[in-house]
């Protein structure tokens, strides 16, 4: 795990990595018939474009293990060296009754398990927060193990769930209908309460850091998820370190740690693939009839666009974009382009993939040194495998605790 020192110099160390290869990591594969760097690189560009799409799909998650040609080999083994963080020391604890699984689908409940293992903390919580709750199942777990309970949830369907859970587990929590963004939810964050979040997204988990730092909790556990999930068209940098950074992160910038192929079936992975080949297809008749060379974004479309013969599907596009009505074509031979182009796509898309972890750190690190700067003692480490979530990396900040007196 990172702690202490160790946290500013990593960051530091990613920092020079991200800006120094921005040039290999920005451009999106997608949105290019040619890659800026691919003609400084460009035998590991025609070693990738090479490949099928069959073979891009095996090496996506684990892109650092790729022989390919050069730099690729050395931007690997320098990602894997300052993505690797260690894992948070876990303590055994004394889970509650199978019954308080059956409500939730087995690997959430897995999740859930390792991360109350993994929070350590020098005093005991004497009251949990539980920051965009849900129904309230991690939760449960920690009150069922030790302390009070104040669950947050901004859908009231979820809430009343929670309620009746609560109920049925016989619990004493409070489960609060509550936009944690709203002006008004620092309301319910109190210094002698512990938050937890459990893969909240973007401005949510950011939201809780600002929140319960201002209002003096001397504990927090926060494992981050979506950090593209933010309203602002940029990301806005926490501490005084990444603010004096000379790395400015877009929205699409942001979404790159949350690109690996998620595990799915043959039939969706197939209209996953059909509907990235139409598209890219489309981007090459886009381009003629717009007469530039230029990506045009597309609004997502309903699966059922799938079920087009692909010559509708393209003119109908063209007129929900407003372009000129396609003339006549080799539509075959446009459709079998749009394959092609997926295949090379994925593979050009597995350098950036080496970039994927370094940015989550950068990301994370950036939430550890603000807390710091404030005066935490901040650890950042994996709680769980990657295969049993990508997005498993947790926050722990304490501070030294002071007596404070609640009333209500």
């Amino acid at each position: 795990m990172l702690t202490g020192p160790s946290l500013l110099e990593r960051f530091q160390a990613l920092d020079a990595f991200l800006l120094s290869h921005q040039g290999l990591w920005r451009p999106r594969p997608f949105n290019h018939l040619q890659l800026p760097w691919e003609a400084e690189h460009a035998k590991l560009a025609r070693w990738l474009r090479g490949r099928s799409l069959e073979a891009a799909e095996a090496a996506d998650n684990h892109p650092e293990l790729l022989a390919a040609p050069a730099p690729f080999p050395q931007l690997a083994a320098r990602a894997m060296e300052l993505a690797a963080v260690g894992e948070l020391p876990a303590q055994p604890r004394q889970m509650p009754p199978a019954r308080f699984s059956h409500d939730v689908p087995g690997r959430k409940w897995q999740q859930i398990e390792v991360f109350a293992q993994h929070l350590n903390f020098d005093q005991a919580p004497r009251h949990w927060l539980d920051w965009c709750s849900g129904k309230g199942h991690l939760g449960h777990l920690l009150a069922w193990q030790g302390g009070d309970l104040t669950c947050l949830e901004h859908d009231p369907e979820l809430v009343e769930s929670g309620r009746a859970l609560s109920q049925r587990r016989q619990l004493a929590a409070r489960h609060i209908n509550q936009d944690v963004l709203a002006a008004d939810a620092g309301a319910h964050v109190h210094p002698h309460q512990t938050p937890v979040a459990l893969h909240a997204c973007g401005d949510l988990h950011v939201r809780l850091i600002q929140l319960a730092s201002a209002a003096g909790c001397a504990q927090m556990a926060i494992a981050p998820c979506c950090y593209n999930r933010i309203a602002a068209p940029t990301y806005q940098p926490l501490s005084a370190t990444a603010q004096a950074s000379a790395l400015e992160l877009s929205r699409e910038d942001l979404g790159l740690p949350l690109s690996e192929t998620v595990t799915a079936g043959a039939r969706v992975r197939r209209q996953r693939d059909t509907s990235m080949a139409r598209r890219l297809a489309f981007d090459l008749l886009q381009r003629e009839l717009r007469g530039g060379d230029a990506y045009l974004p597309t609004p997502s479309l309903p699966s059922a666009w799938l079920q087009k013969d692909f010559r509708s599907y393209c003119e109908d596009l063209a007129a929900l974009k407003a372009l000129p009505i396609p003339g006549t074509r080799d539509w075959a031979a446009l459709e079998a382009a749009g394959w092609q182009r997926l295949a090379a796509v994925r593979n050009l898309e597995l350098l950036r993939g080496l970039f994927r972890r370094p940015l989550e750190i950068w990301l994370l690190l950036d939430r550890a040194l603000f807390l710091q700067e404030l005066g935490y003692r901040v650890s950042l480490g994996s709680f769980c495998p990657a295969g049993l979530s990508p997005r498993n990396l947790l926050l722990l900040a304490e501070r030294e605790q002071v007596a404070h007196t609640f009333c209500g």
